[in-house]
């Protein structure tokens, strides 16, 4: 998913993502990618997105057989957690 500040870089990684994934919602893509497409994805989205002002955020879920892991990685702004906390009313 990304959070791109531009709307001529905003068209450039829609097109970008399309080519890469499943268009899924908004800025959502659903990627089923090998090790070296991941790495080819990365790198096409950093020359595009503007480090300072865009935020593209990864999310891992584990190999498509059913495995997961829980990593998220962003390309250029950083990914600032949201602290949960538990709530019983």
């Amino acid at each position: 998913m990304y959070d791109i500040c531009n709307a001529k870089r905003l068209a450039k990684v829609f097109k970008l993502m399309k080519g890469f994934g499943r268009h899924l919602q908004y800025s959502v893509f659903q990627c089923d990618l090998s090790e070296a497409d991941m790495v080819r994805m990365k790198s096409a989205l950093a020359e595009v997105v503007d480090h300072r002002e865009d935020q593209v955020l990864i999310f891992d879920l584990g190999q498509s057989n059913g495995s997961r892991a829980e990593l998220v990685e962003a390309v250029g702004r950083a990914y600032e957690r949201v602290p949960r906390a538990a709530l019983v009313i």
